[in-house]
């Protein structure tokens, strides 16, 4: 796992429930989730990650801005 703190929480389909993501494997699995992809949705940033070309604290942010414009945090 490629852990970062502190996690995101973002909503999920259950009303007033959020989860906490705190690792760019949730990261991704969140992304491929979002019916809508904006310019801020980054799943790149995970598999740069995967490969060691990010820290995950570079996912964190990218997915806490994307989980912004998707309207999920």
């Amino acid at each position: 796992m490629h852990w970062f703190n502190p996690p995101v929480s973002v909503k999920t389909d259950r009303p007033g429930r959020t989860y906490g993501v705190n690792h760019v494997e949730g990261a991704a699995e969140e992304f491929m989730k979002w019916p809508n992809r904006g310019p801020k949705w980054k799943i790149q940033a995970c598999v740069d990650a995967f490969e060691d070309r990010v820290t995950p604290q570079d996912v964190r942010a990218a997915f806490e801005a994307a989980a912004e414009e998707e309207g999920m945090l």
